[in-house]
């Protein structure tokens, strides 16, 4: 196991995160943040509560989006479908997907697939925790990246959540 980022870390980089947003000027009228379950949620929920206080505590649009009925994958393996919390449009909107790792493209593939069920979006951008640059299988790249990481096709990059670490296995 190799930790990519430390408990410390972690918060520095979702806090650059936010910063970034702000800096590349983060319209809190015409931007809605979308979460991927599960794993992205918790990224969401950290990013949500630093953008409310970087806008002096106006809080972004946020919702959550459940894509185990558009994964290609849906039929060969067994998925519990999570819950959506997305109570909004994003037509004619900015949406910012957020998830923590970014692989082989397929969850996000799958996202933008469900996405349109909610209207349709003027522009969607992708924020990640962690970029696995090696391997993809989709033309997706992520806008906004915490870390970026080569890794073997065998190697597991996971954020471990109650140690708030992002370790390789």
């Amino acid at each position: 196991m190799q930790v990519l980022l430390t408990s410390t870390q972690l918060d520095m980089t979702i806090r650059r995160l936010a910063h970034q947003l702000m800096e590349d000027g983060l319209d809190l009228d015409h931007t809605v943040f979308v979460a991927i379950q599960t794993k992205g949620v918790w990224i969401g929920n950290q990013l949500m509560d630093i953008l409310t206080e970087l806008n002096q505590g106006r809080r972004p649009e946020y919702g959550t989006l459940d894509i185990t009925f558009y994964r290609d994958d849906f039929r060969s393996e067994l998925h519990a479908p999570k819950e959506t919390s997305l109570f909004l449009s994003v037509e004619g909107k900015r949406v910012i997907l957020i998830d923590d790792v970014l692989h082989t493209g397929r969850t996000i593939r799958a996202a933008l697939d469900a996405l349109q069920d909610f209207g349709r979006p003027q522009k969607v951008q992708l924020l990640v925790l962690v970029n696995r640059r090696l391997h993809r299988e989709l033309p997706i790249q992520p806008d906004y990246c915490g870390l970026d990481t080569d890794t073997t096709l065998a190697q597991r990059v996971k954020v471990e959540w109650d140690r708030k670490e992002v370790v390789i296995y």
